[in-house]
């Protein structure tokens, strides 16, 4: 299967450049056909412009910039999203990429307003990989945000592709072991994928 990952974190030294490792070893295991968009690496663009809000509920023009990253998310059956959680939601960079990318035309039609057309229905399953600082009673106290992006907002787009989420809470106090334990739980949920 075609499988978009997206990955976001600035460091490439960073536990998720490790995470990130163990899943996308889980992946090739099941034999997918990934598709790695490291927002940081390739210097994704989040801002949406005056020009890009002007002009994005024009299907014919909205795109502007972003072919290639339209045509990636297009191609995909299947999206992974692989973030910190920061501030209780996803770091700036991939809230700009999901404004600049989940756009009228591409993940949506709104030509009638009233009944919004669902246009990512051939993506199949959908997995968020989420670490936060705060414990997990914190971050449900906050109606953790990224957790709903994932499994609802993503999944509402595609029409109700099955949506995972993992989860490491707590990370700034989590032991090696725990930090050991989350990446294999990782990697045999993308081996599964």
């Amino acid at each position: 299967m075609r499988v978009l990952y997206v990955y976001c974190h600035p460091l490439p030294e960073s536990f998720h450049a490790g995470l990130r490792a163990e899943a996308l070893a889980g992946l090739a295991e099941a034999g997918h056909d990934v598709d790695l968009l490291d927002l940081y690496a390739e210097k994704f663009d989040p801002v949406l412009t005056e020009d890009g809000r002007r002009h994005y509920h024009d299907p014919a023009v909205n795109r502007r910039g972003l072919e290639t990253y339209v045509e990636r998310l297009r191609a995909a059956k299947a999206l992974v999203f692989q973030f910190p959680t920061w501030t209780f939601g996803p770091p700036a960079m991939l809230k700009g990429f999901f404004d600049r990318l989940l756009m009228p035309g591409v993940a949506f039609d709104i030509t009638d307003p009233k009944r919004v057309r669902r246009l990512l229905t051939d993506v199949r399953r959908i997995a968020g990989v989420v670490t936060y600082g705060r414990p997990c009673h914190m971050v449900w106290w906050m109606a953790n945000p990224s957790k709903k992006i994932v499994t609802r907002y993503l999944r509402w787009l595609t029409g109700g592709a099955r949506a995972d989420f993992h989860a490491l809470y707590h990370m700034n106090v989590a032991t090696a072991a725990d930090r050991d334990r989350f990446k294999a739980r990782v990697r045999r949920a993308m081996a599964d994928f």
